[in-house]
């Protein structure tokens, strides 16, 4: 059963009727507690505030200033081999990461037809030579008999005509030399085209190098009417390579030519590389508004390890103290 009003009232009166001691006791307590709590509160968010100091020993050490860029590690001399002359390939003799000398065969193309053009420029060139000694015993012909005209014109022998002749057709046999003279040197020159043409079918290698890429296969049909296909890519000499990167516009003017690097690459985690600027180049790259410099550092790979086409990062000295 519910309490009625009265009893509400009288245990009302009966708590203030207690002692006021009492009640400031409790208060007392109350106010205690709520500042213990609030101190400990204000006192850890204080603490988090606060710097944290770390002491070390005085010493004395280099102030390095560096510049840091990214860019690629590239071949010093990379080259690629085409074919001027259209055709079959009939053997390819080099393929990925072979060493390939200066002149070495990379591969060669189908050379019937280029070995009927140069019989067939040679035939001619003998039938031009034929019609030339033709053309000098007609002109040696001709020429005698001029003179024999000219001696009997002068005794009045013969008759003007006969003089006139005679030195039209020597005129004639003159050019008919000359014109044989002419075709002997088209004949040559088209023997001399054909036997080059020839020595094209032999695609040899330009450089000392390594074949970095084949893009040809045996019985591949290479046409270079429009524009010469890249059947090989040699690098030079991979101990002595390059890195190509670019340099902020905003750091441009402090680095120089001869300056040291070190770099790194993502195949080789926590090992650094050394590296010298050899070129600083003056044309500008603008990437996204980015305007930077090509910078190129000399590398030294004599340990093979680095590769042409790696991502590195380096950091350039540019002033040491």
């Amino acid at each position: 059963m519910p309490p009625s009003k009265s009893d509400i009232e009288s245990i009302v009166k009966a708590a203030d009727s207690g002692s006021p001691r009492r009640r400031w006791l409790i208060w007392g307590l109350v106010l205690i507690i709520a500042a213990t709590g609030l101190w400990f509160w204000w006192s850890a968010a204080s603490q988090q505030s606060l710097p944290v100091y770390a002491t070390q020993a005085v010493e004395r050490a280099d102030i390095i200033v560096q510049v840091t860029a990214t860019g690629t590690v590239e071949p010093t001399n990379e080259v690629e081999i085409s074919s001027e002359l259209s055709g079959t390939v009939r053997s390819v003799e080099a393929d990925f990461n072979d060493e390939v000398k200066k002149g070495q065969i990379l591969a060669r193309l189908d050379t019937d037809k280029l070995e009927a053009n140069v019989e067939l420029s040679q035939a001619s060139l003998t039938a031009t030579q034929a019609r030339l000694a033709e053309a000098t015993a007609t002109l040696n012909e001709t020429k005698d008999n001029y003179d024999r005209a000219v001696l009997l014109e002068q005794k009045h022998v013969t008759t003007l005509e006969g003089l006139l002749k005679a030195k039209a057709a020597y005129d004639r046999a003159k050019a008919a030399l000359k014109s044989a003279e002419a075709d002997i040197r088209v004949s040559e020159a088209n023997l001399k085209i054909n036997q080059a043409n020839l020595e094209k079918a032999c695609i040899c290698s330009s450089i000392d190098g390594v074949v970095l890429d084949r893009n040809v296969e045996v019985g591949q049909i290479v046409a270079s009417s429009l524009q010469a296909p890249v059947l090989f890519t040699l690098a030079a000499d991979l101990t002595s390579m390059q890195l190509q990167v670019d340099i902020d516009e905003a750091d441009i003017g402090k680095v120089k030519v001869g300056d040291a690097a070190i770099f790194s690459v993502e195949a080789y985690q926590g090992r650094s590389f050394p590296a010298a600027i050899s070129e600083l180049r003056f044309a500008p790259k603008t990437v996204d508004g980015v305007v930077t410099y090509e910078a190129i550092l000399s590398i030294d790979n004599s340990d093979m390890l680095l590769r042409p086409g790696m991502t590195a990062t380096a950091d350039i000295t540019v002033e040491e103290i």
